[in-house]
């Protein structure tokens, strides 16, 4: 006699490591309160990022070195994308809203927030840039070709690195040699 065994597909539920995942989001903040804002995340136990650069502001009688926000307006925070933690995010005092579609954010890849921090905290002389795509009509503006108008095709014929953060269009370039572009 031949027994048979029925077996079910029970549903798992999704594994607690990508149930809890974080990202990187960026949080547009009032003006000057980018320090503060970090703070009172910090505080409610979420992982911040506020790159930071130091500036030399002069006054009549004294010069000081000043730690100024480098994208001004805009925290990065790390936590889950759900209601619950968008929400004791975004109940901080200073914070405006998440920068992405329908005020529920756009997930920011860690290698472009590594890539912010290892540029600030490197040595390698840089400055800002504006924000290019691939695709955008650009200028160059240095040169034997300075002036000349185009389409920017590729960042590696310019030989200057460009580091975008996507979701609030700023970028930052470190100058290799060559030509510097700029959007039309």
């Amino acid at each position: 006699m031949a027994v048979s065994t029925l077996s079910w597909a029970i549903p798992q539920p999704a594994p607690l490591a990508e149930a809890h995942a974080e990202n990187w989001y960026a949080l547009q903040t009032r003006s000057r309160h980018e320090k503060i804002v970090v703070q009172r995340l910090e505080e409610r136990g979420v992982t911040t990022f506020l790159p930071v650069i130091t500036e030399v502001h002069r006054w009549s009688d004294r010069k000081k070195s000043v730690q100024m926000p480098l994208f001004h307006c805009y925290v990065f925070a790390k936590f889950a994308p759900n209601r619950a933690e968008r929400l004791r995010v975004l109940r901080v005092d200073g914070v405006f809203g998440l920068v992405g579609a329908r005020g529920e954010g756009a997930p920011i890849p860690d290698e472009q927030i590594d890539a912010v921090r290892s540029l600030v905290g490197g040595q390698l002389p840089w400055a800002s840039h504006p924000f290019l795509k691939i695709g955008q009509r650009v200028r160059i503006r240095s040169g034997a070709l300075d002036g000349l108008e185009g389409i920017l095709v590729s960042r590696n014929g310019d030989r200057t690195l460009v580091i975008s953060v996507d979701a609030i269009q700023r970028s930052l370039a470190v100058r290799v040699e060559g030509y510097e572009v700029e959007p039309v």
